[in-house]
C-alpha cells in the first residue's frame, strides 16, 4: 500500500476515533463512557486502512453512481463503527432507528464526494 495513503487512514482513523470520544464523552460524561466504547474506536484504524483503496479509485471513476458507491463502500464501515458506538450509549438506543440514520448519512456521504470529487476530463 502507498505510504502516503497508509499514513492517511491512520490518521483519519485516529481523528475520527478522537471526535466520538470527545462528542460521546460531551453528551454522556467521560467518566461515564464503558470501556468498550474506548476500545471499540480502536477499531477505526484498520477499519480505515481496509477500504481506504476504495477513494482513490472512486476518485477516477467516471459514472457518477458507480463513483458513490465506492464512496458508499469506503465510508461504510468506519462510519458504521462512529455511528453504532455512540448511539448504543444511549438509553433510548433504538437498533431500527440507528440503522436508518446509518443508512441514510452513508447515502448522502456517497452523493455529496460524487459530486464534488468529480474526476478531471
Amino acid at each position: 500500500m502507498n505510504p502516503l495513503l497508509l499514513r492517511t487512514a491512520l490518521v483519519t482513523g485516529l481523528v475520527i476515533g478522537a471526535l466520538n470520544i470527545v462528542f460521546s464523552g460531551l453528551q454522556f460524561g467521560f467518566d461515564r463512557l464503558p470501556v468498550w466504547f474506548w476500545l471499540s474506536q480502536l477499531l477505526l484504524i484498520p477499519a480505515m486502512i481496509l477500504p481506504i483503496r476504495f477513494f482513490p479509485q472512486a476518485a477516477v471513476t467516471r459514472e457518477f453512481l458507480r463513483r458513490a458507491g465506492l464512496y458508499a463502500l469506503g465510508w461504510a464501515v468506519p462510519y458504521a463503527i462512529y455511528k453504532f458506538a455512540a448511539d448504543a450509549l444511549s438509553p433510548s438506543f433504538s437498533p431500527a432507528a440507528s440503522l436508518t440514520s446509518y443508512v441514510l448519512m452513508v447515502t448522502v456521504f456517497a452523493l455529496l464526494f460524487a459530486a464534488i470529487r468529480r474526476p478531471q476530463r
